[in-house]
């Protein structure tokens, strides 16, 4: 629904505007800074902590050469990283040289770490005047405030076709206990339980030509711990290395308790239960509170496991690790050797440039493969993390096994649920929300909190326990605490749909929202509620189906651009080892999530590594990825809460490990195809050493990264990408293309056939053009290459259909001048533009000057050196706008610095930060809502003067202005994707005088369908 007003004043011209038109304008203004904490440059408000420092020049792992007297240290394609290598340790200790110089000049900084393999700084703990100086030091080129991040199978080989006499480990490994040789994981979690029989001694020693080239390639050592003996680890031919990083956790704010293990051994039980579902040993038998569950095994049980414990417990479950010490963990694995990495931890949605992104760039830039979780925060759209190509992010979805249970209610009502739990004569049912304890929230007691419950009123009955919040298996123990003897718990409408039986502290059947509802009714209805369960009953599903809390996309850091989640493996109801420290004394248990789905894929890329030890990590992920299915074992499209799942949820399918091994073609790329990518995504820009980076190497769109799957986020009218694949079989084949085109959209390859001798590549081009599919709507296809002799390679096409492109920002200059503005329709018909008038500016000044003392942005106040002004956007207006520049200083000389903060504020005067624009020099701007007062900060960080006048430029954007703003044409006749140039045209202006205006886009029945802000200098 749009809303339209009339506009009159001085100039007055005729908008016709949608909401979408004032929130498009509005960057700061909306409750919250837009700027990603994650890039460099974009979070000056600097208090003390521990920073991670980026320095310039790069890391060994990618360094090509370039500087006299150093010689390139990346390792060519299919050789490891040596951090041995003469060269490299001539390089490093270079950077080494470097880092101690920017050290020098912060000499209160306490240095936590130094990176010089997947990331060129440090990690350094800092006052905020020392983070102020430390940010604005020669060759510091960015900094991140260390971060808290979060930890994010019985037999899932044989639904993966792993296990049995026809499955992948016999007929392509000749057994199991060869399945991964040669290969070694590393798992960067919360450590490893060494007593359990999952990381035992392998079962076959590996050949004497596997482990000299183990010799040669790793490096890893066993950090056994500074902990008592019975509290460290010992290592063994399994797990062959094991380290711990804590200190920056033990800087942070939420450290480990105190009954951590200092040693790389595992409390919480994350760790062991994603190494050993990645490569533990097989055949292991498992139970859980006594009871047999049957044999575990990880996926490649003959690779060889490295250990990097960076997560720790702590009072906050999503504050387990700190990006100092996961940054550490990266380099230390890649500086060990190891071929693959799981990474089931939390990681930013926004960036590809934050540091364990990039560590992660540097890591795969050095042939190391890495898994990385999607993410637990959906289902919701654009929820998933880990967005870097250079990654295998991974979703979660279920296996085939499940057990039902069934609660009979005393007026003989049967509702059907989960449940894997002994059966339960009849006995009374309460409702956890009546048997709050004494002093308990009652809130709690409805979600069945441990010690919610009152055992007055709990004892010898089943408990009915509402869903959410509190963890499923938690609200058994609180049950089971108040002397309860069984608990029904049950989903709520609106809530997770999903149901599962978990390993409970007594005999539970969980319900979902319909049933629950039922169950409600009769506890409401009934005097003295009964109920029996009965005993929980295994069976094979229909699978997979996603989990529920399977983040999704689109990626917001690709822009749509880049599919993400990549793939899905099982992540529900997953059976592995874990600590007996921190599950109730359980060497297994039953976890899931997608930390559980990513360590599948980091153990089957061990399988793919062991089979082609030549291939790039690259390689190894599309051959996953085309070979995966988008249908689940009833032949059905992949479901989701009850409907077809999308490449959204899923990517490019379910795992299928047996076809990953023989792809026949691979969509293979590099870390210059990464960083063209990311230059053009207009993030790698914002990196140490970013627009060199992106001078040298170029950008590209990133559709165009030879990805195995395709994505437009913005498809306006056609786009025309490239793709290159390669023949990895041993044979020449003939492929034939096929599309599947979703309604609207028009598919078209310039090539019907390729034909391919092994080794040899081919490049094709697919053109996707818009017919009449809906504006705004994601809509799913894919490609298929067939080949005669049987190989199958499908990538998805995702694309949103848009109706035109437009410059946000225009410029120009002169008291008459004009601007040109290429403007690409997504749609045939009539453009109209609508132009409103040139404002000028209201500069205010400031006189400041520099001052050693700290700004503290979240209790601001004016000083000699930070001065404000109130500026309030009426609601008429179409936005606001403050700025800086640097050539209002030329006088002083070069170098002012000047940050600007900005709040909104309230009808008491009350002062609420949204946001801040602080990159290097003046050149700052605040884009800011109608209908508010804001209160802007300046601080004159630095400059050439003691003191300097500040000017700060204003804006108010609307239907008032001080001169009329032309376009031409004003309406057009326009065709799918075919450029206009529309002329913006200005005269009459004061000469020295800056002007802001904004220019409106329409279709022929006004519907705005765009708008771009041009800056006039007279």
């Amino acid at each position: 629904m749009s809303s339209q007003r009339r506009i009159g004043a001085r100039t007055p011209v005729a908008l016709s505007l949608t909401t979408a038109a004032v929130t498009a304008f509005a960057l700061v203004g909306t409750g919250s800074a837009q700027a990603d904490p994650g890039i460099p440059g974009t979070s000056p408000e600097y208090s003390a902590g521990t920073y991670i420092v980026a320095l310039a020049g790069a890391p060994a792992a990618s360094y090509n050469g370039g500087i006299s007297g150093y010689a390139a240290t990346k390792p060519d394609g299919g050789e490891k990283f040596d951090k041995n290598d003469p060269a490299v340790k001539a390089y490093t200790g270079l950077l080494a040289r470097n880092r101690d110089a920017v050290l020098d000049k912060v000499p209160g900084a306490d240095t936590v770490y130094t990176f010089d393999t997947t990331f060129n700084g440090m990690a350094v703990t800092l006052t905020a005047k020392e983070a102020a100086t430390m940010a604005k030091t020669n060759g510091v080129v960015g900094m991140w405030k260390d971060e808290a991040r979060g930890k994010d199978t019985v037999d899932t080989p044989t639904f993966l076709g792993l296990s049995g006499s026809n499955g992948v480990w016999q007929s392509q490994f000749s057994g199991v206990e060869n399945a991964g040789e040669g290969v070694v994981v590393g798992v960067i979690d919360t450590g490893f339980w060494p007593e359990n029989a999952a990381f035992g001694p392998l079962a076959k020693p590996w050949s004497a030509e596997a482990e000299e080239a183990l010799r040669q390639n790793f490096t890893g050592t066993c950090d056994t711990g500074v902990d008592t003996p019975e509290r460290n680890i010992e290592c063994n031919d399994k797990v062959i290395a094991a380290r711990y990083f804590e200190d920056g956790i033990r800087k942070s704010n939420t450290p480990p308790i105190a009954g951590e293990f200092r040693s790389p051994r595992d409390y919480g039980g994350h760790g062991s239960h994603t190494a050993s579902t990645a490569a533990g040993n097989n055949g292991v038998d498992a139970s859980i509170d006594g009871v047999s569950v049957g044999k575990i095994s990880g996926m490649a049980p003959a690779a060889r496991l490295s250990v990097y414990k960076a997560c720790w417990e702590t009072i906050d479950p999503d504050a387990c690790a700190v990006t100092s010490d996961l940054v550490a963990a990266i380099e230390q694995a890649t500086n060990d050797g190891v071929d693959v990495i799981n990474y089931s931890i939390s990681g930013s949605k926004n960036s590809v440039v934050d540091p364990v992104e990039m560590a992660f760039y540097q890591a795969a830039a050095a042939g190391i493969f890495v898994a990385a979780s999607a993410g637990n925060s959906g289902p919701g759209a654009s929820t998933v993390a880990h967005n870097s190509p250079w990654l295998t992010t991974v979703a979660a979805s279920s296996h085939d096994r499940d057990f039902a249970a069934t609660a009979v209610l005393g007026d003989g009502q049967k509702l059907a649920g989960a449940g894997r739990g002994a059966a339960l004569p009849s006995a009374p049912v309460v409702l956890s929300k009546d048997i709050a304890a004494p002093g308990a929230n009652p809130s709690d007691a409805n979600l069945c909190a441990i010690g919610s419950l009152d055992p007055a009123k709990a004892a010898g009955k089943i408990v009915a326990c509402q869903r959410g919040v509190v963890a499923r298996t938690d609200k058994s123990i609180a049950v089971k605490n108040a002397g309860g003897v069984g608990m029904i718990q049950f989903n709520v409408p609106g809530g997770a749909a999903d149901i599962a039986a978990d390993f409970q502290a007594v005999p539970s059947v969980h319900l979902d929202a319909t049933n629950g509802q039922k169950l409600l009714a009769y506890l409401s209805s009934t005097a003295t509620p009964t109920a029996s369960l009965e005993a929980g009953v295994q069976y094979k599903k229909r699978a997979p189906e996603m989990g529920s809390f399977s983040s999704a996309g689109p990626a917001i850091a690709g822009g749509g651009d880049l599919l993400k989640p990549d793939i899905t493996a099982p992540g529900v109801d997953v059976i592995a080892a874990v600590s007996p420290a921190g599950n109730n004394g359980n060497n297994f248990q039953s976890y899931q999530g997608t930390s559980m789905s990513s360590p599948h894929i980091a153990g089957l890329a061990a399988l793919v590594v062991a089979k082609h030890p030549d291939w790039s990590p690259m390689a190894v992920k599309s051959a996953l990825m085309t070979t995966a299915t988008t249908l689940d074992n009833a032949g059905k499209p992949i479901q989701r809460a009850g409907k077809d799942a999308t490449p959204f949820d899923y990517g490019a399918g379910h795992v299928r490990i047996a076809q990953a091994l023989d792809p026949g073609l691979v969509f293979d790329s590099n870390e210059v195809d990464w960083a063209r990518y990311g230059c053009g995504l207009g993030q790698f820009q914002l990196l140490p050493n970013g627009p060199s980076i992106c001078e040298t190497v170029g950008s590209i769109d990133p559709s165009d990264l030879n990805y195995p799957s395709i994505a437009i986020g913005q498809l306006v009218g056609q786009q025309t990408v490239t793709r290159t694949v390669t023949n990895v079989s041993n044979k020449t084949e003939t492929y034939f293309s096929t599309v599947e085109a979703p309604a609207g959209i028009k598919i078209a390859v310039d090539k019907k056939s390729i034909v391919l001798r092994p080794g040899q590549s081919a490049t094709f081009k697919v053109t996707i053009t818009r017919t009449d599919a809906a504006a705004n709507k994601y809509a799913f296809g894919a490609l298929t290459w067939k080949a005669l002799q049987g190989h199958t390679v499908r990538s998805p096409i995702v694309v949103k259909p848009v109706n035109l492109s437009a410059p946000s920002e225009a410029t120009g200059t002169g008291v008459t001048g004009s601007s040109d503005l290429k403007i690409t329709p997504g749609f045939s018909g009539t453009l109209k533009t609508v132009a409103t008038p040139l404002a000028a500016d209201q500069a205010k000044t400031l006189t400041l000057s520099k001052s050693n003392e700290d700004w503290d942005a979240n209790n601001p106040a004016t000083s000699a050196h930070v001065g404000k002004i109130e500026f309030t956007v009426p609601a008429s207006a179409l936005f606001g706008r403050v700025a800086t520049f640097d050539d209002d200083y030329g006088r002083y000389g070069d170098g002012t610095d000047v940050d600007l903060f900005v709040y909104r504020k309230a009808a008491n005067g009350a002062l609420t930060l949204l946001g801040n624009s602080a990159v290097g020099g003046s050149n700052e701007t605040l884009t800011l809502a109608p209908g508010a007062t804001y209160v802007v900060f300046a601080d004159f960080f630095d400059g050439p003067a003691a003191t300097q006048d500040i000017l700060l430029h204003t804006w108010t954007v609307g239907a008032e202005g001080a001169a009329p703003l032309t376009v031409s044409p004003a309406s057009t006749s326009v065709s799918v994707a075919a450029p206009v140039t529309l002329k913006a045209s200005w005269t009459g202006l004061t000469a020295g005088q800056r002007y802001l205006g904004a220019l409106i886009y329409l279709d022929g029945n006004n519907v705005q369908v765009g708008n771009s802000i041009l800056g006039v200098k007279a």
